[in-house]
């Protein structure tokens, strides 16, 4: 079973179809108990980083999303959800991430239009399981108005042009991340969630 963490920050139903259009059985959690039960975890994200932090730590649920994500258990960020993913955001302030992986969330530069919205092209960096069967220069929705700097630029698996290059998805180990929307990206986001669900098969 998969636990989509319900912390009141995300389009959890166009997540919950998704997984259920690829096949994938899934639940939306709002307990720790029920995200360290899970066989794999999404952590979905929709508004501000420092609501979303604050949302995770008041239900009690921070501790148990870090645990997961270095559980071995696959695990996936999405948008916000993947922007969490770092140490931290300049977003209204400068706000703690799950600082899972290093790197921070930065606003776009100035003259650019925010929200970044709508379907642009990835640019493959890096082989994944995660990305199999997505063509190299496929369109993806975003919208997001940060993103995201890693610090170990191994860990982008896909980029995105948008006044400069823009990490479009991340990955290390069972960890992973997409800055758009790929339960909004039509067949090619699907191809996400059923690779997403062999991940999972691998690890039963």
């Amino acid at each position: 079973m998969v636990a989509i963490v319900d912390y009141q920050m995300g389009n959890l139903h166009s997540v919950q179809k998704a997984c259920a259009k690829v096949g994938l059985k899934s639940r939306l959690v709002a307990t720790a108990a029920d995200i360290r039960r899970a066989q794999a975890v999404i952590l979905p994200g929709v508004g501000a980083f420092g609501h979303a932090m604050e949302q995770l730590t008041r239900k009690r649920l921070l501790t148990a999303v870090k645990e997961t994500a270095h559980s071995g258990k696959p695990f996936l960020g999405i948008c916000l959800g993947m922007q969490l993913l770092f140490d931290y955001s300049e977003e209204f302030g400068r706000h703690a991430g799950l600082g899972i992986l290093s790197g921070k969330v930065v606003p776009f530069p100035k003259g650019l239009k925010v929200p970044h919205m709508g379907w642009n092209r990835i640019a493959l960096k890096h082989p994944s399981p995660f990305l199999r069967k997505v063509p190299d220069g496929s369109y993806m929705y975003f919208v997001h108005s940060f993103y995201c700097e890693p610090k170990d630029t191994s860990v982008l698996l896909a980029t995105t042009e948008y006044g400069l290059p823009v990490a479009a998805a991340v990955g290390r180990d069972n960890l992973y991340g997409t800055q758009f929307h790929p339960e909004k990206s039509q067949a090619l986001g699907l191809a996400i969630y059923r690779n997403f669900a062999r991940l999972l098969a691998h690890q039963r």
